[in-house]
């Protein structure tokens, strides 16, 4: 699916550059160089934002390597990329531009939220980035001036706010391979994603001129939002050259991926099914024939150990690998960059810090069920992994019943713990940035390691942007670009 969209996208793009070009598929405009119907730039766009990404799922302390040190499981990481700016940004920004064109303002409002998404996304990995001037190279900029984080923050939820009130269900939705055209789900998508950014800021109190608790009760209060996993932002995968699962047929994964324990033992402890959907077996319990139910059956590896010490327990048949559907199945389950059940984790965490009325515990169980149904739903055969499993029973079990007498700390625990096991290959980093704000759930480190704030700054703009890029550093890092240095958002 990537591919053939980035085919049609690099087809138009070249209209756009050029006129010499004779391209059935391009309507041409008199007045212009050249018009790009934008149905096939939000296909592109979609495609590719969605995809899947394993290496916040090594920093979560999720799956370990046994062939190489892995700079995301040993916390040692460096520089990121700038590349989407280049690409997914600028690809939006065209979407946008071809919409105006044609007055289709639906267009404009999805090339709002990926602006948002993208920004949020960047913003959290380096600190202050370039976001009133990017992307602007038409316009002779070519080299951005660094926004600070709180104004980026603000400036994409005014993005937001923007899509809310522009988006139109008269106008069409062709391409739009997350929601078959349906405006009022983007519209869903948007205010749930409104309130994402407003909880991941929740060691603030302000950003811009919005108070940020304030804010997020007026949304939740009056906006639509996610009701149910059919309103998931998520993309479906199929089985065709192309548009199958991100992950299939990796050789990596039928190779050398294996599970951590510190992820296994949370299910293990709980005696939840999901282990079985995400962990195969050890070869161990297959030799010995136990049920694929059997707990005892999985095992993981000490995320914190040396690489060739998890590679002992494959000698030994005690350590389970990735389940292979996610290497095998070419549909799989789709990809989310936010489901149904992550926003009543969103909703539950923040009723718990007393932003909104209402009940936390309902939105925790709601959030456990919607994580279950979602499982049942797209993991194949599921009644082997869940027969004569009930939720409801499941939520009653002393380390998963939520208390909303404990404490703040304790409640917060056991959401963000319960919203860490549903992200298994979903919502990219989301686990990962929750940890750094809120430090659950508990990951293990090594002695003398801790866990990185964000990525240096990559190469790229040492060499083509050094003026804003240092001017960036001194205002926020003190002019130093390490990767343990704290951005605006955990302060």
């Amino acid at each position: 699916m990537k591919n053939i969209f980035k085919s049609i996208f690099v087809t138009a793009l070249v209209a756009l550059t050029s006129c010499e070009s004779d391209l059935d598929k391009i309507n041409e405009n008199p007045n212009d160089q050249a018009s790009v119907d934008p149905k096939y730039l939000l296909t592109y766009v979609s495609a590719d934002a969605f995809q899947v990404n394993q290496d916040p799922i090594y920093a979560s302390r999720m799956i370990i390597g046994t062939d190489v040190e892995n700079p995301y499981q040993y916390m040692k990481w460096n520089d990121a990329s700038f590349d989407t700016y280049t690409k997914d940004l600028m690809n939006t920004g065209k979407m946008m531009q071809e919409a105006e064109k044609i007055n289709n303002k639906n267009y404009q409002v999805i090339g709002k939220f990926y602006r948002a998404f993208y920004f949020f996304n960047l913003s959290l990995k380096f600190g202050s980035i370039p976001y009133s001037e990017a992307v602007k190279g038409e316009s002779g900029i070519t080299q951005p001036k660094y926004d600070s984080q709180e104004t980026v923050m603000a400036g994409i939820l005014s993005e937001l706010k923007d899509a809310n009130n522009l988006i139109n269900s008269n106008d069409k939705i062709e391409g739009d391979i997350i929601y078959n055209g349906d405006a009022a789900k983007w519209k869903k998508l948007i205010n749930s994603f409104r309130l994402k950014i407003l909880i991941t800021l929740s060691k603030k109190t302000t950003v811009g001129n919005y108070n940020i608790a304030s804010e997020f009760a007026s949304i939740a209060g009056s906006q639509p939002l996610m009701t149910s996993i059919t309103d998931n932002g998520e993309l479906k995968f199929a089985d065709a050259a192309d548009s199958r699962y991100t992950m299939f047929n990796s050789s990596g994964y039928g190779s050398s991926l294996y599970m951590a324990n510190y992820f296994i033992n949370l299910f293990k402890d709980r005696q939840d099914p999901r282990l079985f959907t995400f962990a195969a077996q050890t070869t161990g319990a297959k030799e010995a024939g136990k049920l694929i139910t059997d707990f005892t059956g999985y095992n993981g590896g000490n995320p914190t150990s040396p690489y060739s010490d998890n590679a002992a327990l494959i000698t030994a048949k005690n350590i389970s690998k990735v389940n292979d559907r996610f290497y095998k199945d070419a549909t799989n389950e789709p990809s989310s960059v936010l489901s149904y059940s992550e926003l009543e984790f969103i909703l539950a965490e923040a009723a718990a810090r007393g932003w909104i009325s209402g009940s936390a515990k309902t939105h925790y169980d709601n959030a456990i069920k919607a994580s279950f149904t979602f499982y049942q739903t797209y993991v194949k055969n599921p009644g082997q992994y869940f027969s004569g499993f009930n939720v409801n029973n499941y939520l009653a079990t002393p380390l998963v019943a939520y208390d909303s007498s404990a404490s703040l700390s304790s409640q917060l625990e056991k959401i963000i713990t319960q919203k860490y096991m549903t992200m298994f290959h979903q919502s990219q980093w989301t686990s990962y940035y929750d940890y750094l704000r809120t430090g659950f759930p508990n990951y293990p480190l090594q002695t003398g390691v801790s866990a990185p704030l964000r990525f240096r700054y990559p190469q790229s703009e040492y060499n083509y942007n050094n003026a804003n890029l240092k001017t960036a550093l001194a205002s926020q890092y003190g002019g130093s670009d390490n990767i343990n240095a704290k951005p605006w958002w955990l302060q």
